[in-house]
């Protein structure tokens, strides 16, 4: 072996480890700096002891947060108009968190009917398991959420638009119902929401009434098809630190240089909205017009459910459609429909750069009528030019059809 690459001496190595070197204070550039961290280091047994991880005042440990959790955080519950923020891998683990550290044996929630096919299962399974039980309500009958509301009820659901097929709520009068219920029984019943599709921008779900506010930071907030996390919000304390708590017993943590890609996403979540939301309403209005198409779901679109809701309550409408094709047409022709597509790939998620298609058997996932007989695609728009985006959909309908006759 050369003199080159002889070991380091033992005393070089801890120096290395060790070192004294320090940069200079004051450096300050646009993006806000990755720390990444498991262990924290004190300055001595009693900063070690005193730390206090629940109100963010210092630094404990890597799961409890650092400089970077702490900025995103804050700058998430900015956006939503909430107070309190938690970070968690995904926006699924945002709404379990939700579940968990509210619901205790012997509780209910109740979940729209329309609402993300994960939640519902973790209702159905995990929370079942637990001892906790749940029902499925119509969203757009405050009737039936009348109905449905105990003296078990603990937590209440909302998604606004709802998952897959794009109906808007009336919230503030759902929260009345609750708060009518709730008040003679003297119960406290919390109110949540999944707040992906608005994401802050095309309504506050703090100002519609609800307690809580769940969001997967994979889609707008990142923007890049590439991240996976998720937040809690609240203006509440006491419940953020419910959350809080539960959310450091579960072990809960993110990476560093996730939570910087979502930073950097949010420098331009409001253009992406903007554009991905003008670009879907144009295709929504074109698609009502085509030969093959019975219903486009879309909330801006008036003949779409909650559309006066929508009018009254956002400035809005994110970058999701759902077709629903006319009844002639089975299953292996709107298969193919999406298999022809060439822009719009296959995929689940949304809100990145590139558009995505996906069908789905809504009869078999709803409790509730479903009024459409024909099948149904959701379509994610991107960022590609407009143009392109409808000539791609036009080619895959002209395939369609002319596979149908």
């Amino acid at each position: 072996m050369s003199d080159d690459h002889k070991l380091l001496p033992a005393q070089l190595q801890t120096q290395l480890i060790h070192h004294p070197y320090r940069p200079p204070a004051g450096f300050e550039a646009l993006p806000p700096a990755v720390h990444k961290a498991s262990t924290v280091i004190f300055s001595n047994v009693a900063a070690m002891r005193s730390r206090d991880y629940r109100h963010k005042t210092g630094y404990t440990y890597g799961l409890h947060g650092t400089p970077t959790t702490f900025t995103l955080e804050a700058r998430i519950a900015t956006l939503e108009g909430g107070q309190f923020c938690e970070l968690v891998p995904s926006g699924l683990a945002a709404l379990t968190l939700v579940g968990m550290a509210f619901l205790k044996a012997g509780d209910e929630v109740l979940l729209p009917d329309n609402s993300y096919g994960p939640n519902k299962s973790f209702a159905q399974v995990e929370l079942a398991a637990w001892g906790i039980t749940h029902r499925f309500y119509d969203p757009m009958d405050s009737a039936d959420l009348a109905a449905k509301l105990s003296s078990k009820t603990r937590l209440v659901w909302f998604e606004a638009a709802g998952s897959l097929t794009m109906e808007f709520p009336d919230v503030p009068a759902a929260i009345a119902v609750i708060k009518a219920f709730a008040q003679p029984h003297a119960r406290g019943i919390l109110t949540a929401m999944d707040n992906t599709w608005g994401s802050g921008i095309a309504f506050c779900a703090f100002d519609l009434g609800v307690d809580v506010s769940a969001h997967a930071l994979t889609k707008y907030p990142s923007g890049g098809s590439d991240v996976l996390m998720g937040s809690v919000v609240t203006r509440d304390e006491a419940l953020y630190l419910l959350l809080h708590l539960c959310h450091m017993r579960l072990g809960f943590g993110v990476s560093g240089n996730d939570v910087e890609l979502v930073l950097r996403g949010l420098n331009t979540i409001a253009l992406r909205y903007a554009a991905q939301d003008s670009a879907t309403c144009a295709l929504a209005l074109w698609l009502q017009k085509q030969d093959q198409v019975e219903a486009v779901l879309h909330p801006a679109l008036p003949n779409s459910p909650g559309h006066a809701t929508w009018a009254r309550d956002c400035s809005a409408a994110a970058c999701l459609l759902s077709i629903v094709f006319k009844p002639e047409y089975d299953q292996d022709q709107i298969d193919g429909f999406c298999d022809q597509l060439k822009l719009f790939k296959l995929g689940y998620s949304w809100a990145g750069p590139i558009s995505l298609c996906a069908p789905y058997d809504i009869a078999s996932m709803r409790t509730t009528a479903w009024p459409y007989k024909g099948g149904l695609v959701r379509l994610s728009v991107g960022l590609e030019a407009l143009d392109d985006l409808r000539s791609d959909i036009a080619q895959a309908l002209s395939a369609m059809h002319y596979s149908k006759g």
